[in-house]
């Protein structure tokens, strides 16, 4: 009796202390913002209820101009969720297929890209040599990736055999929507998926947009690295987490797309070799015991963006800073995950 006494108290304060070290998602972000390391804004859903909707820091550390949740921030790598999501809308009108060959919707592309399909471009396996980290410059355009596309002597592989995440292939996808549509990138972004979600801080930046009291990119010392660059589809996307949020529930609830259209968002591909691909239309695609994840971070200059998302339980995790590499995303998003458990 003595030692079941004795093994009860033991048990009581093991719990208690486990009790004791578990977090919120408030205490996780307020350590982060405590130790320099995020400075932007943070929306977290569980079980569909919003649980966290806060912003700290400031959008413009020179002026000391507070980061409110109304502040767009750049996300870069997440505009390729709504790129996919414009194509698929053309699908849908039955303008367009999945299958189709861009060397027949596009007429000032290299002659080495005959073949590739559009759903190649969108689950990145269409071989295209990506831009990015060899052409970065301010000003950059869409043409100007296309120029230097010309320039390279052909594809990194044959298309459909590999994954190989290209910036490049969701440009080509921006001309695409450009060409059937008769409208700028984000023209179209803004008459289909922006105004029917009211997502009223969201831009896509073109030449002469103009984003009132949006973030300026620093790094991690707060020396200013602001976005310079005017390509579109791969990113160009101003936006706010609140505004990813309605994003994030209107595909949950059918409402941009078909639920057959939206399902094929995260269908992933079967390469050469028999394994599936890990990338779906806009997302990087995880499954497990039954519940599937689909995410995407994305980073430029001064930003980090994350956009995490449990599609079975309901959960998501949106992050956007304007202070880029003082945001250490994967360690983040893990504490975040651990407290909604």
């Amino acid at each position: 009796m003595k030692y079941f006494h004795i093994i009860s108290f033991l048990i009581f304060f093991v719990l208690m202390g486990c009790q004791a070290k578990r977090q919120t998602p408030d205490d996780v972000i307020n350590r982060y913002y405590r130790n320099g390391k995020f400075n932007g804004s943070i929306l977290i859903a569980h079980k569909n209820q919003i649980v966290i909707d806060t912003a700290f820091g400031y959008r413009d550390f020179n002026t000391k101009a507070a980061l409110t949740k109304e502040t767009p921030l750049y996300i870069a790598s997440l505009s390729k969720a709504f790129t996919a999501v414009a194509i698929s809308l053309i699908v849908e009108k039955g303008l367009l297929s999945f299958d189709d060959k861009i060397e027949k919707l596009i007429d000032n592309l290299p002659a080495y890209f005959h073949g590739i399909t559009i759903k190649q471009l969108l689950n990145h396996t269409s071989g295209i040599r990506d831009y990015e980290n060899l052409l970065i410059k301010e000003g950059l355009t869409n043409s100007d990736v296309i120029h230097w596309l010309h320039s390279q002597d052909g594809l990194a592989f044959e298309p459909g055999t590999k994954f190989q995440y290209s910036n490049s292939s969701y440009i080509i996808l921006a001309l695409i929507i450009e060409n059937i549509s008769k409208m700028s990138y984000g023209q179209f972004l803004t008459t289909n998926i922006f105004k029917p979600l009211q997502m009223s801080h969201t831009t896509v930046y073109e030449e002469n947009a103009s984003i009132p009291d949006r973030a300026i990119g620093y790094n991690r010392n707060k020396i200013v690295d602001d976005y310079s660059i005017l390509t579109t589809g791969d990113g160009g996307i101003f936006s706010t987490a609140n505004d990813l949020y309605k994003l994030d529930k209107a595909l949950r609830a059918g409402q941009l797309l078909s639920k057959k259209s939206t399902e094929l968002l995260y269908q992933t591909p079967i390469l050469k070799n028999g394994s599936n691909s890990k990338y779906g239309l806009g997302w990087f695609i995880e499954k497990s015991s039954g519940v599937m994840i689909a995410q995407h971070t994305g980073g430029l200059a001064g930003f980090r963006s994350l956009f995490w998302r449990d599609l079975k339980n309901n959960n998501t995790i949106i992050a956007l800073t304007n202070q880029g590499d003082a945001f250490p995303i994967v360690d983040f998003l893990n504490d975040i995950k651990n407290t909604l458990k």
